[in-house]
C-alpha cells in the first residue's frame, strides 16, 4: 500500500485510496512536483486558487462527486 508511514493531507490519503500516484496526481493536473508534494503531504498548506482547480479537475475524474471542501479549507 501506497503512503505507509508517510504523513498524508486529505488529498494524499485520497490518491492513495483510489491507487493513485502523486505522479498521476502531477501529471493530470499539470502542476509542479514539489506543489503536487506539498498537496499530498502537508495539510496545513492551502495552494493558489488556480493550483485548488487543476487538482480540482483531476481529482473529479476519479470521483465526480468530489468538493474542493472535501480536500482544502478555502
Amino acid at each position: 500500500m501506497w503512503g505507509l508511514g508517510k504523513k498524508r493531507s486529505k488529498v494524499g490519503k485520497f490518491i492513495d485510496k483510489h491507487g493513485y500516484t502523486q505522479e498521476d496526481l502531477r501529471e493530470a493536473a499539470k502542476i509542479g512536483r514539489s506543489t503536487a508534494s506539498r498537496i499530498c503531504s502537508d495539510s496545513a498548506y492551502t495552494p493558489s486558487f488556480s493550483t485548488i482547480k487543476k487538482v480540482m479537475r483531476a481529482i473529479k475524474k476519479i470521483d465526480p462527486s468530489a468538493k474542493v471542501d472535501d480536500f482544502f479549507d478555502v
